[in-house]
């Protein structure tokens, strides 16, 4: 069985050399790490939720702990957001004894006997022995600031921070287009409603020269139809000596 069941005092998931992309600075060789966990007394705790406290934790890990024997918590370092500096969702527990030469090992294993696997703040939480804390780990180091897990999560997590990093940088990428879409319509129809508009203008605009024809044509109007000779009619010398005796008759009488 041994090929099956995991041993406790294995290297945490996040600093083992086998997933290098979860700690791609671990430089020691699987030995020298194998040594250093034999005599680890810190813990790395994962699946925390962004709003756990530090004093939910030492609530919570202390139950394991051996004060009498000159055992207990020395310190928790809550794993924070690079960019942001909050939480994000992992921590470091560390024990330590009553002398420098003295480390509660025991305390660590029965940790993770105990306490992994176990609900914190509604969600289940998850320790693994940890070479040793150093400074800079307490940073998340995905490509957002956090952890690495929160970059490709595709599932809605309230706990941690809503939508994965991804997945978030999706939906606001398909929200930004679907605003320049709809502003792009908008703009589609103002132009339509403002070409109806000059198109009417157009219609009702008189074309060159229409005023001065049309003040020609009222003046005709209001002249009345002028007299015209009768078409083909013309006088001769016959007329004109008839109204010379009609003019002298009258002169007579």
């Amino acid at each position: 069985m041994s090929h099956v069941v995991e041993p406790l005092n294995a290297p945490s998931s996040c600093t083992c050399p086998a997933d290098a992309d979860r700690d791609s600075r671990a430089r020691s060789s699987f030995q020298e790490q194998q040594l250093a966990l034999a005599n680890s007394a810190t813990l790395y705790v994962g699946n925390l939720s962004f709003y756990t406290t530090e004093e939910q934790m030492y609530e919570l890990f202390a139950r394991v702990t051996n004060v009498a024997g000159g055992g207990g918590i020395k310190r928790i370092i809550m794993g924070l957001d690079r960019n942001t500096k909050t939480p994000c969702g992992f921590a470091f527990v560390e024990y330590v004894g009553c002398s420098p030469r003295f480390y509660t090992h025991e305390e660590a294993v029965d940790c993770m006997r105990f306490v992994s696997g176990t609900k914190l703040d509604e969600r289940v939480i998850r320790c693994d022995l940890d070479p040793g804390y150093r400074d800079g780990r307490q940073y998340g180091r995905g490509r957002s600031g956090g952890q690495v897990r929160d970059e490709y999560r595709q599932e809605y997590d309230a706990g941690r921070g809503g939508w994965g990093h991804n997945r978030l940088r999706e939906e606001e990428e398909r929200k930004r287009r679907e605003a320049m879409a709809k502003e792009r319509e908008r703009r589609e129809r103002r132009e339509d409603v403002y070409r109806a508009n000059e198109k009417d203008a157009d219609a009702h605009t008189a074309p060159a020269g229409a005023d001065a024809q049309y003040y020609e044509t009222e003046r005709a109007e209001r002249a009345g139809p002028a007299d015209e000779p009768t078409a083909g009619a013309k006088r001769g010398p016959e007329d004109d000596a008839e109204e010379a005796i009609k003019m002298q008759r009258t002169e007579d009488a």
